[in-house]
């Protein structure tokens, strides 16, 4: 069984005769399709990543979304830099795996098509299990995350704006203080300059 955050039951995976997608086979929810097809790359052997959507022109909705193989493209290529730098490892090779789905009048989400074949070696499950969760999010999850980070760094913003501002506060202090101590120093030097004056004339 798959649940989702809030506990809700997705899709059945294991013991399920329909543990294999296939078209026309139905979800409750986007969330439950990208659950099931998530729980089935991590068995077969790949990553899925989350990919192209669209939405509906009436109310904005999604309405449409495709979730391939994390090999799916390829990268774009950019200008070699000049230095020593190590080239990236190449992670896209064109795959062609992946698996439609839309949402129908009746609110299901239904296969409306699916590629099972992969152009590359499968691995096993067990190395994918910490990336597959980071990968497979979707645009909104991603939106959440970025959001968190910025409000953390707004906050930590703020915060070392407060230290600076004590840390100016603790220096003019400082440089107040050295101006009487200077100032201090002057009178005694001057007095002694006196004293010395008046035993001269005595």
């Amino acid at each position: 069984m798959i649940e989702s955050s809030n506990g809700k039951e997705l899709a059945f995976v294991e013991g399920n005769p329909e543990k294999e997608p296939h078209v026309g086979m139905e979800f409750e929810s986007e969330e439950a399709a990208k659950a099931f097809y998530d729980a089935y790359a991590t068995e077969i052997g790949f990553i899925m990543r989350v990919d192209a959507f669209r939405r509906s022109t009436r109310d904005g909705t999604v309405v449409w979304r495709r979730f391939v193989c994390n090999k799916e493209g390829f990268r774009k290529l950019k200008p070699k830099r000049c230095g020593s730098r190590k080239p990236r490892a190449i992670t896209r090779e064109g795959c062609k795996a992946m698996i439609v789905v839309k949402k129908e009048k009746t609110g299901k989400w239904v296969v409306s098509k699916i590629v099972k074949e992969h152009n590359h070696p499968l691995v096993g499950s067990s190395a994918n299990n910490r990336r597959t969760a980071v990968i497979s999010q979707t645009p909104d999850e991603k939106d959440v995350k970025i959001r968190e980070l910025i409000a953390e760094l707004q906050h930590e913003r703020r915060r070392s704006a407060a230290l600076q501002e004590q840390l100016e506060m603790v220096l003019k202090d400082m440089e107040e203080h050295s101006k009487h101590i200077s100032s201090n120093i002057d009178d005694i030097v001057q007095r002694l300059m006196e004293i010395e004056s008046k035993s001269g004339e005595w």
